[in-house]
């Protein structure tokens, strides 16, 4: 099947499953990462969540409380992004999409990205909007330093198998409502 109607076919199953606000639990998201990395000296990447994707913004509150930086995406021209230092406590203006994002603060370079998606393999492949901002921005991080990919989604976002390019970026882990891959 064609990514794009892949992408058409699970953000309508999202929008009507979304309905009682599921959430990925934080102790999930920390202990894998309590498992993997020193979580004191990371910046966290997340995302403001649109299109009825699974929230994180419960996960970035919860790493603020425990003085772990976050950051969130900027988009900038030519289908790039920054990550922008924040604290969800500031101000945020609307981009081109209708997005939140920070209006203020210094562009970082995350160690770990909590990444959305529309649909994801066992194999931690996974279909974006097709604008390949994540995958650009994950594949030039990747070049600056070592970094952790994690997936949020549903659990019935994930497909027997998603189509891939040279382009697309695996992911390291893929957090569901209701499992761990990795």
């Amino acid at each position: 099947m064609l990514k794009s109607k892949i992408r058409k076919k699970i953000i309508k199953i999202r929008k009507n499953r979304n309905t009682n606000n599921i959430q990925i639990k934080f102790n999930n998201v920390y202990k894998l990462l309590n498992k993997i990395t020193n979580l004191r000296k990371k910046i966290i990447g997340g995302y403001y969540p649109v299109n009825h994707e699974i929230g994180d913004l419960d996960i970035l509150r919860q790493f603020e409380k425990k003085k772990i930086k976050i950051s969130l995406p900027a988009i900038k021209n030519n289908f790039k992004m920054n990550f922008i230092k924040c604290s969800l406590n500031e101000p945020f203006v609307l981009n081109q999409y209708g997005i939140p994002e920070p209006s203020m603060g210094k562009v970082v370079y995350p160690d770990i990205i909590l990444v959305p998606l529309v649909a994801f393999d066992k194999n931690l492949n996974r279909l974006g909007y097709g604008a390949g901002y994540y995958d650009r921005l994950i594949q030039s991080l990747k070049k600056k330093k070592k970094i952790i990919t994690i997936g949020l989604a549903f659990d019935f976002q994930e497909l027997f198998s998603i189509p891939v390019s040279k382009y697309d970026q695996k992911l390291d882990y893929i957090i569901t409502n209701k499992n761990v891959l990795q």
